[in-house]
């Protein structure tokens, strides 16, 4: 029995496991691999990943040319199910475009997924990042507004064991990656309610996060207003910005609310 298979007990599938980390290997910046790349980032042999690549292709899951492997569109179907039982997204989504609107600025919502964010709804202005953002896109929390405003929620024992087992990367040289600082700003985050994020994620990059609470008062998604830095001073995102996220926030929390009754 494997050190995988003792920890998790005798239910748990170790060519399931590895199956869907071979699927969590591509991201925003690695929409395509090569198989040593996959066998190299989810950390088993390539013989291994040839299988599991290949299985995925025939079940139409991966693409490739000979030599890259790459997602198809049909993973959409794997998250489909949660998404179309979660009216959070499609009920939040005028909210975010009557703010947008109003701001003519990129507005998103996400929610918490381990130790990343992962936009659930969006109105973009204009691309002001160098990757682009789309629905299910992931970000490392530790280093955005909404990752901040979600994990700031947490009890303080989850806090902890998720800094401690994320990967902290310092992305720019303005992230926080001291898991002390960065509980620091989590309490004040939490104490103000809402999270201000400038170029932590990417250089000319700021942005600003309020939190969208359920019936029962835990967080339940973020909601952020991205700008970048050549907008201005961030003192426009506190003083402007923030009081018409903080209402949007609250309309999308009354409807929520309301489709809960």
């Amino acid at each position: 029995m494997s050190n995988e298979d003792s920890a998790e007990g005798s239910d748990y599938v170790q060519s399931f496991a590895r199956g869907l980390a071979v699927i969590r290997a591509f991201d925003v910046e690695n929409p395509e691999l090569t198989l040593t790349e996959v066998s190299k980032r989810v950390g088993i042999p390539a013989a291994a990943s040839r299988r599991f690549l290949r299985t995925l292709q025939t079940l139409g899951y991966v693409r490739t040319d000979g030599r890259l492997f790459a997602l198809t569109p049909r993973v959409l179907e794997l998250g489909f199910s949660y998404l179309s039982a979660l009216s959070l997204p499609e009920m939040m989504q005028p909210h975010l475009e009557k703010l947008s609107h109003a701001l003519e600025e990129s507005v998103s919502a996400a929610v918490l997924s381990d130790a990343d964010i992962v936009y659930v709804a969006r109105v973009p202005t204009r691309r002001i990042m160098t990757v682009g953002i789309t629905i299910g896109t992931r970000f490392p929390a530790h280093a955005t507004s909404m990752g901040r405003v979600l994990v700031s929620d947490l009890p303080s024992s989850d806090r902890d064991r998720l800094l401690a087992g994320a990967d902290l990367a310092r992305l720019t040289e303005r992230t926080l990656t001291s898991p002390a600082e960065l509980n620091a700003e989590l309490e004040r985050v939490r104490a103000q309610g809402w999270a201000l994020v400038d170029g932590e994620l990417e250089v000319g990059l700021r942005s600003i996060a309020a939190p969208v609470r359920g019936r029962d008062g835990r967080v339940a998604a973020a909601v952020n207003v991205s700008t970048s830095t050549s907008a201005g001073p961030t003192e426009t995102l506190i003083d402007h910005h923030l009081p018409l996220l903080l209402q949007t926030a609250r309309d999308i929390e009354r409807d929520l609310d309301l489709l809960s009754k």
